[in-house]
């Protein structure tokens, strides 16, 4: 296996472990343990609030699509070289 190979693996590893975490982790119960911690009852108003919820969502799934992304670049480049 190539360096550059194993690198695309663990940058994929990374983004689905990131993405399910941003994903699921601001529509739990460790969320709001978590941002209790946060000085400043203002910020942590904000953090709360669903929009602000959602878009660290987002962010999860945007990690989520890019690793798919990059599964299916690393399956076509295997699929050229097999075809060479």
């Amino acid at each position: 296996m190539r360096l550059d190979s194993l690198g695309r693996i663990l940058f994929i590893l990374y983004c689905i472990e990131a993405g399910a975490i941003l994903l699921l982790l601001p529509w739990g119960e460790g969320w709001e343990r978590l941002i209790l911690h946060i000085p400043g009852p203002d910020l942590q108003r904000y953090l709360l609030l669903p929009v602000v919820r959602g878009l660290v969502s987002g962010f999860g799934v945007l990690h989520l699509v890019w690793a798919a992304h990059d599964l299916d670049l690393m399956a076509q480049s295997k699929r050229a070289r097999k075809s060479t």
